[in-house]
């Protein structure tokens, strides 16, 4: 079951890299907010038909939570915001990477001190190694993804902004 769960969280890990670069083309074209809206909208609605049909009845119901537990709705909202930002200027790969690279870190964290009603899993050096290798590997996909052109943009930017 293990194996599995790795495997659909791998699968969601995909969909996001598909629904970044498409909203990051979207964006582009009719405004950052406008996809995001069509982002929740169309999330919302196919939720909505997946509650109807699927979601078995439960004895606790979303007024009867913790009200902090809600909030967790709304960590989407600038998730979608800066990744249409981000691909259209970075590109996927690497506005991906940067992504996986914050929720790694902050996953850790999370588990190290047991944050959030989630049980506490200790640091260790592996978990610290893999932060590291992450961030290498964010610095060397960044690092060719910059082609002659992007670096001359981006001095012709900050040169503009002096």
């Amino acid at each position: 079951m293990t194996f599995i769960m790795i495997i659909l969280a791998v699968i969601g890990g995909a969909t996001l890299s598909i629904q970044a670069a498409i909203n990051g083309q979207l964006g582009s074209k009719v405004g950052v907010f406008k996809s995001a809206f069509l982002t929740f909208s169309v999330g919302a609605l196919i939720t909505a038909l997946l509650i109807f049909f699927f979601e078995p009845k439960h004895a606790v119901t979303l007024m009867d939570v913790p009200k902090w537990q809600l909030l967790g709705a709304m960590f989407g909202v600038p998730y979608i915001v800066i990744m249409v930002l981000a691909v259209q200027r970075i590109g996927t790969a690497v506005a991906t990477v940067a992504v996986i690279f914050g929720q790694l870190t902050m996953s850790m964290l999370i588990d190290n001190f047991g944050w959030l009603g989630n049980a506490a899993i200790p640091f260790s050096m592996s978990r610290l190694g893999a932060v590291v290798c992450l961030g290498i590997a964010l610095f060397f996909i960044y690092s060719s993804s910059r082609t002659p052109e992007t670096e001359e943009e981006a001095s012709a930017t900050s040169d503009a902004r002096s």
